[in-house]
């Protein structure tokens, strides 16, 4: 018989009180070691901490004295760098005197617009031409448009001390009586225009159809000669610009004239937000007459702007007689001037209005130099509130491809199309490298696009352009320009890249003090020809105060680097200082890169690592050159937009 198993769960051996208290001392006693040796550890990690640290503020505090000692020299000797930008400023005061001057021995007949009585003789003279033809209109309107150009930049590029009060005044006045006279030009060419109807009818549709373009104009004209109902879908020849209308329209004496201009002269030029597109401007006029086979038809504001109404009647009575097309009682319409029809008529009831008179649909083709990057919006120009504005228009189609909009109106009136001008703001990134003597290469990328712009002397260049990652062409392309000239024609191109005083309502900004920014463009334009400097993502990590950005030096001779060894520095306006992080880093740090030094001037920090050969390029650089870099700097705020 096998023995009985023993029973398992045996007691164990019961502690006593004894045992528990020795075991509780004993814990205790290995508790407090560890502290100790745990307080000691900490102790002499501190003081080493504290060494070090002691080390490095006495080795800051000894960078810092040495800077503070040498800080006037290095003031002194940028004072003297920056000399280049007074020195471009006078050459910019001799060339604007240079220009007038040969302006004066060419005599080349046109007026300069800078000389009150010049261009007054030239505006009294040209109103008291009445009887000029669309296409001397136009022709004459390259001269007029020059002369507005011209006044506008002598207003942007002049300095405030070299422009007096009266002469602002003055050219903005001349501005006004140029821009309002082609306008009238336009509506009284078009009335001598539209005395010809009946001889220029189309054989199929029995109305007048024409078409006048040129570099800055495009003028459509439609005559209803016949009157047909049936006829009413407008498209002009070889093109898919024109109108849909109502049958009441469809029926009347009316004439549609579409003036599409690649100029704004709607708003006015106090500085508001302005389209920054091409303008265009379509006016309609119905005129009730009972003369033969003649439909005539004036822009909106003839009426008001017909100071010679004598002479306008007169020459109407003169045509009529010789036409014989006209007995007594109507060459008597004609004393009494043509009249505007609105649509739809101010005294028609808002049901009945909406039935009879629809709004007008208007295809328009869309200008190739002009690039929009979201579809167009369309709005139509509010006279009475001097503004644009997009009530009054419905059904908006955009074809990208084909590059047409349509879009219902519902009165005649000038119309634009616009974009978010801060489409393209804040960028994604920027660099900005020499490219040969006295010329470099400002590349600006943005959600939409990147922009390539060469800078030399005192000119600018658009290079190159990429929508979408797609090349893109323009006119604009290899056309050298002045900075001013060169951010006006961008602008009207669609491609703005250059904040206003409010764009930061409009945009979330890294806000930098301007007070460092300036002194940050001025410093870059001048190291510029020898030095390439980039966007650096730690720039919206520190304070407004204070600046970060890339810099490394870029020698003509060397071939293309791959992934070159770039500097970060941080500058505040009046340091500079090299860091100890690079883009990869995991977290900002303003810690001082090893054996480096504070400098007061980007100058002098980069002079600590430079060559010879690159500072000494730096020191022959041309000041339009860096006068130019330092304006394209400027205006587009890299530091605080990207």
């Amino acid at each position: 018989m096998a023995p009985k198993a023993k029973k398992s769960g045996s007691k164990k051996k019961k502690i006593t009180k004894a045992d528990r208290l020795k075991q509780i001392l004993e814990e205790e006693e290995k508790r407090q070691k560890e502290e100790e040796e745990a307080r000691v550890k900490y102790e002499k990690e501190e003081m080493e901490r504290l060494e070090i640290q002691r080390i490095e503020n006495e080795k800051l505090q000894k960078l810092e004295a040495k800077d503070l000692e040498r800080r006037n020299e290095e003031l002194e000797e940028l004072y003297l760098l920056e000399a280049c930008f007074p020195e471009a400023e006078k050459l910019k005061r001799d060339n604007r005197f240079l220009s007038q001057w040969k302006h004066y021995i060419e005599c080349d007949g046109s007026p300069d617009p800078s000389i009150a009585q010049e261009i007054n003789t030239f505006i009294t003279l040209w109103k008291e031409e009445t009887n000029e033809t669309l296409e001397e209109v136009i022709e004459k309107s390259k001269l007029v448009l020059n002369l507005i150009e011209k006044l506008k930049l002598i207003l942007l590029e002049t300095p405030p001390y070299d422009l007096q009060g009266k002469n602002i005044i003055q050219y903005q006045e001349s501005i006004l009586e140029l821009q309002e006279l082609l306008h009238l030009k336009f509506n009284r060419a078009t009335e001598i225009l539209l005395r010809q109807a009946s001889t220029l009818a189309d054989l199929d549709s029995g109305n007048m159809e024409k078409v006048i373009q040129d570099e800055n104009v495009t003028l459509y004209i439609w005559a209803n000669l016949k009157k047909n109902p049936r006829h009413r879908s407008i498209r002009f020849s070889e093109t898919q610009t024109g109108f849909e209308i109502p049958r009441i329209l469809a029926t009347s004496d009316i004439a549609l004239r579409l003036l599409h201009t690649h100029y704004d002269h709607v708003t006015p030029l106090s500085p508001v937000l302005t389209p920054s597109q091409e303008h265009i401007s379509i006016v309609t006029d119905f005129v009730k007459e009972e003369v033969k086979s003649v439909q005539t038809a004036v822009s909106k504001d003839l009426q008001e702007e017909n100071k010679q109404e004598n002479e306008s009647n007169s020459v109407h009575e003169e045509e009529t007689k010789a036409e014989g097309q006209g007995d007594v009682e109507e060459q008597m319409i004609l004393k009494e001037g043509l009249q505007k029809y609105t649509y739809p008529p101010e005294t028609t009831e808002d049901l009945e209005a909406e039935n009879v008179f629809p709004p007008i649909e208007v295809t328009l083709e869309v200008h190739e130099n002009v690039i929009f990057f979201e579809n167009p919006m369309v709005a139509r120009w509010d006279a009475e509130g001097k503004q644009w504005k997009t009530d009054g228009i419905s059904n908006v189609s955009y074809k990208s491809e084909e590059r047409l909009i349509t879009f219902n109106l519902e009165t005649f009136c000038p119309v634009t199309l616009i974009q978010d001008a801060h489409i393209n703001m804040p960028y994604q990134s920027w660099e900005l490298r020499p490219l040969d003597v006295n010329k470099v290469l400002l590349t600006i990328t943005t959600v939409f696009t990147e922009l390539q712009i060469q800078i030399k002397e005192n000119l600018c260049m658009l290079a190159s352009i990429k929508v979408n990652n797609k090349n893109h062409s323009s006119i604009l392309e290899e056309k050298w320009m002045t900075p001013v000239s060169f951010i006006i024609a961008l602008k009207k191109a669609g491609l703005n890249i250059f904040p206003t005083g409010h764009s930061h309502l409009y945009v979330v900004i890294n806000y930098k003090h301007p007070s460092v920014e300036v002194k940050a463009y001025r410093q870059m334009a001048l190291l510029s020809s020898a030095f390439a400097f980039c966007w650096s993502k730690w720039n919206t990590a520190c304070e407004s105060k204070k600046t970060v950005f890339q810099v490394r030096e870029h020698l003509l001779k060397e071939e293309p680097i791959r992934n070159p060894n770039w500097t970060l520095l941080m500058f505040s306006g009046d340091r500079a200082q090299s860091l100890k992080i690079n883009e990869s880093s995991d977290a900002f740090s303003e810690a001082l890169k090893e054996e480096t030094e504070f400098h007061s001037t980007l100058y002098h920090m980069v002079k600590d690592f430079a060559s010879q050969e690159a500072m000494r390029a730096v020191r022959r650089s041309n000041c339009q050159f860096v006068d130019s870099v330092c304006h394209m700097l400027l205006s587009t705020r890299l530091l605080s937009y990207s």
